[in-house]
C-alpha cells in the first residue's frame, strides 16, 4: 500500500489505496461514470422539456413529472461519483465489486416518471 498519493491523483480516498489495477478495468470503470454523466444529462433534458414546452398532457402530471426527472438528473452524476470510486477502491484492493449505489432509486424514479407522462396524457 502506498505511503502517499502521487502528485495529481484524486481523490485520495481512490488513489491513497492499494495498488494500481489493470488499466483496461479502471478506463471501464470511467467509461462507466461518463455513460452515467451522460444519461444524467438526457434526465435534465427531458426534465427541461417537460416543463417548457406546451405538450398535451394535463398541469398537474406535466410538472410532476418534470420534477421527477429534474431529481433524477441531480441525482445520477451522484451515482456516478459514488459508484465510480466504489468500484475503483475495490479494484485497487482486490475486492469484489460493490453493488451499485443508487441505481434502484434511478429505475423506479425513471418509471414513476413515465407513468406521469401516460396518465397526464390520458386522463
Amino acid at each position: 500500500m502506498p505511503d502517499r498519493v502521487p502528485e495529481g491523483r484524486f481523490p485520495r480516498s481512490v488513489y491513497g489505496r492499494g495498488r494500481e489495477p489493470d488499466p483496461r478495468f479502471s478506463l471501464a470503470n470511467e467509461r462507466t461514470f461518463l455513460a452515467w454523466i451522460r444519461t444524467s444529462l438526457g434526465l435534465l433534458a427531458v426534465g427541461v422539456a417537460l416543463g417548457v414546452l406546451e405538450l398535451p398532457l394535463r398541469g398537474e402530471f406535466r410538472v410532476a413529472s418534470s420534477a421527477v426527472f429534474l431529481a433524477l438528473g441531480v441525482l445520477a452524476p451522484v451515482h456516478a461519483w459514488l459508484n465510480w470510486s466504489r468500484v475503483e477502491r475495490s479494484l485497487r484492493e482486490d475486492r469484489p465489486l460493490p453493488a451499485p449505489a443508487l441505481s434502484g432509486v434511478l429505475a423506479v424514479g425513471i418509471v414513476v416518471g413515465g407513468l406521469l407522462i401516460v396518465a397526464g396524457t390520458f386522463l
